[in-house]
């Protein structure tokens, strides 16, 4: 029904029809988009709060206002809470410095989860080098759902941080986030809650989950590369170093001293991507036109779909199968090396992603090297499934 809307999606592959199922790595981008960063570029662009002249204000305007789009799709309470980033990395990697900088020491806990993206990870480690704290790791059953008993042995007075994704990059896994933000506020931790493979897929509201920090990227939820959010409780975020030192983020300067500038912008070092943040709203009002109650229940018909169709094709391996389960499956098939059965299925026109999904742990669990993994978009329909189904058995065939 939208596939109109995405250009890129009528294009051929090898002389086949594309079939794009790499939706958790990034989304294509509708036109509407697209023509927001044109339109910006030859129309508004100047840099952004201090120029005095028409083209800076305007400018100025659409930023400020893709500020409090984002504040309303996912529930904040105040853009005050709605810091732009390049990305959830820097998301998390802002949260990481600026947090640790202020409230972790020898003797304090971190906990995050088996499943958690490189980015959750790298982070913690490289702080813990320098602070000493602990981190502790939640696991999982086999199914893919983590291990609650043990995330709430894990949880103590000495607990400052629990990071945990939202939903599984490669497992598909739907994680009970506020009763984890609950037990965790109970134990007199915050919360830092990976967004990026849920917001594309599902309503999401921060005022629900009570979570204290939350991130998200703008290129996973049909918005330009290279603009992030990071929504974080006022009063953290009040209480918090800035993460880089520059231009925006400073109220006033001089070499014996400087004070910042008020939330978010003491967060917003430099000339910030105005012209993604608007081409961000754009994609958020896109989806929210649709109505995310109905793409996510689209995409879990299509994940549905897709399960029960490759629990037919003989040999395969599904990594990941909770009830509770979204936009992507995971899987590898008898000893066929995983890289070979994406780089096949790509001559077929079909794309989709193989390796260890910057979750290396979390593959050292499921006992694998790597695996194949389609996943899913507003866009993708379940002809798009029955032509990777048969792409898959034809693979298979071969080998």
């Amino acid at each position: 029904m939208y596939r109109s809307d995405f250009p890129i999606l009528s294009r051929e592959v090898y002389g086949r029809p594309l079939v794009y199922l790499d939706n958790a790595a990034t989304t294509q981008k509708p036109r509407a988009v697209v023509e927001a960063i044109t339109e910006a570029y030859y129309a508004v662009n100047a840099n952004v709060h201090r120029g005095v002249h028409f083209l800076s204000q305007q400018a100025t305007e659409r930023h400020e206002a893709a500020r409090e789009t984002v504040r309303a799709f996912i529930g904040a309470r105040s853009t005050a809470e709605i810091v732009f980033t390049r990305g959830t990395t820097e998301s998390l990697n802002l949260v990481a410095s600026s947090f640790g900088a202020a409230f972790l020491k020898p003797g304090d806990e971190v906990v995050l989860t088996v499943m958690e993206h490189h980015s959750d990870i790298v982070p913690w480690q490289l702080l813990r080098e320098r602070l000493g704290f602990t981190l502790r790791i939640v696991p999982m059953h086999d199914d893919g759902s983590l291990d609650m008993a043990a995330y709430a042995d894990m949880l103590s007075e000495s607990t400052r941080l629990v990071c945990c994704c939202h939903v599984s990059n490669v497992l598909g896994t739907v994680n009970p986030v506020k009763q984890m933000v609950r037990m965790a506020h109970d134990a007199g931790a915050c919360v830092l809650v990976d967004a990026a493979q849920s917001v594309p897929h599902f309503a999401v509201d921060v005022a629900d989950l009570d979570c204290d920090f939350l991130t998200f990227s703008g290129h996973k939820v049909y918005g330009p590369t290279g603009i992030g959010v990071l929504y974080g409780r006022e009063r953290w975020l009040e209480a918090m170093p800035p993460y880089q030192g520059g231009g925006e983020m400073i109220s006033r300067v001089t070499f014996e001293r400087t004070t910042y500038e008020r939330l978010p912008y003491k967060f917003e070092a430099g000339t910030p991507d105005y012209v993604g943040s608007h081409a961000l709203a754009v994609a958020l009002d896109y989806v929210s036109r649709i109505g995310m109650d109905a793409i996510h229940a689209h995409e879990r018909d299509l994940t549905a779909y897709c399960m029960a169709a490759m629990r037919e094709v003989e040999g395969v391996r599904l990594y990941g199968e909770t009830a509770d389960k979204d936009a992507v499956v995971a899987f590898n098939v008898g000893d066929i090396h995983h890289l070979d059965i994406g780089t096949l299925l790509d001559r077929l026109g079909i794309a989709i992603r193989t390796g260890h999904h910057c979750a290396q742990p979390l593959m050292q669990r499921l006992g694998i090297e790597g695996c194949c993994r389609a996943s899913f978009a507003l866009y993708n329909t379940r002809e798009d499934v029955d032509a990777f189904i048969a792409g898959l058995r034809r693979v298979v065939q071969m080998f």
